[in-house]
């Protein structure tokens, strides 16, 4: 492949920095303006549970950038809707009209975590596309400054209002028109006779058959119960330790991440994406091991230590796996097969919001009228998971693809060298 010009990679950065900023706006806030309705802890987890919903849609949209319409195009229908939707949510106040509205704008704004990856990945390197990709990370730790810029200029606390919806709302209609000026990038299977398991957006499971695919699908799912724990219960977890600032503190994972992002193009270089991939399973595992270890000996340390690891789980982990999907995926699938990929996330969110949740609620007691945590079996049972996951990946994932990406981005750095 060419390499990308500089027109090109701005635009595909700026379209990772409003996709990710959108998001950040009001997904982070969310569970502060539903407890400030009057919501209760069944209400609450429900509509939270909207973005891993959200993920359900992400093989549909896939099927349609790869059979039927421009990516961009695409890109741009959904932000559309997803603005009309978050527009109409703040109008709402009631537990089913709401979770109604954010579930539908969540169907229309997941799949497109997948979708732009898809388009990165389509005008540059795989094993580039860390670099493009950091501009999501860094559009998230910029969202922060609606918060700033309210209580700065106008003396106003957005957090648990319905503003960050507005916000939301905003930056999801620059990100439509931005997308009409994203690179052209054609269905590659346009014309192609089209099943039901097309419409259903279902074809890209054909790679599971193959075994090296699989495992990193099924580890991706398995990977993302223990990493829900720290995404949904993080800052409950550091509230009840009496924690301060907890959107600021869990935000120093993203920060850090920007920076780590860069790294995974060297790693995959200099270890290969398999061996970059265990990278970020160890640093789940040195995760949750941090959070166990603090909990048990009260050391605040090892729980800053726990969140800022998150870029290399997110980056290498997650983001190496989306490289080798691309890398493994046929042409006329590659969007499905990132859908795939993000309906899976959306399932282990699912999967260990509930169970997670579930260890929680069964180690709670009630001291008066406060309700006091054991923490500890939640934190041990994530590291144990974490750590059969990461003999086992180990063990079974040796798919030639994952060699051929590190030679790969050596010969992209060759020139540069000379």
């Amino acid at each position: 492949m060419a390499r990308m010009s500089m027109g090109v990679r701005i635009r595909l950065s700026a379209m990772m920095f409003l996709q990710y900023m959108l998001i950040a706006v009001w997904f982070v806030q969310l569970t502060a303006y539903v407890k400030k309705l009057g919501m209760g802890g069944l209400e609450m987890a429900l509509i939270g549970s909207s973005m891993a919903l959200g993920c359900l849609a992400s093989p549909l949209i896939g099927m349609f950038a790869d059979r039927n319409f421009a990516s961009q195009k695409v890109l741009a229908v959904l932000n559309l809707a997803t603005a009309v939707l978050l527009l109409a949510s703040t109008q709402v106040t009631a537990p089913l009209p709401l979770f109604v509205l954010l579930l539908l704008s969540m169907l229309c704004y997941m799949p497109t975590w997948g979708l732009t990856s898809s388009i990165a990945m389509s005008h540059s390197p795989s094993e580039k596309f860390p670099q493009i990709r950091v501009f999501g990370s860094i559009g998230w730790v910029a969202a922060g400054l609606f918060s700033i810029v309210a209580k700065g200029l106008w003396d106003v606390a957005i957090d648990g209002t319905a503003i960050p919806l507005y916000c939301g709302a905003g930056v999801a209609l620059a990100g439509a028109v931005f997308a009409l000026a994203l690179p052209h990038t054609p269905p590659p299977a346009k014309g192609q006779k089209t099943s039901l398991i097309d419409v259903m957006g279902l074809r890209s499971l054909v790679l599971l058959k193959d075994l090296h695919f699989a495992v990193l699908i099924l580890g991706t799912l398995i990977a993302t119960v223990p990493f829900s724990a720290h995404w949904t219960y993080g800052s409950a977890f550091l509230e009840a330790k009496k924690f301060e600032y907890l959107t600021v503190t869990m935000n120093w994972g993203q920060f850090v991440e920007m920076f780590l992002m860069l790294l995974v193009p060297i790693a995959i270089a200099r270890v290969g994406l398999k061996w970059t991939i265990v990278i970020g399973l160890c640093t789940l595992l040195v995760r949750y091991a941090a959070y166990a270890l603090g909990n048990a000996y009260d050391q605040e340390p090892l729980y800053f230590s726990a969140i800022l690891v998150h870029g290399i789980i997110f980056g290498f982990f997650y983001v190496g796996g989306q490289i080798y999907v691309d890398r493994k995926a046929p042409k006329e699938m590659k969007a499905q097969a990132q859908g795939l990929l993000f309906l899976i996330f959306g399932v282990g969110l699912l999967l260990g919001n509930f169970a997670n949740g579930w260890l929680i609620e069964a180690n709670t007691v009630i001291e008066g009228t406060e309700k006091i945590v054991n923490w500890q079996p939640m934190w041990l049972a994530n590291t144990l998971i974490s750590a059969v996951l990461l003999v086992l990946f180990v063990l079974l994932f040796r798919d030639p693809v994952a060699a051929k990406a590190s030679e790969a981005v050596k010969a992209e750095e060759a020139p540069a060298d000379e």
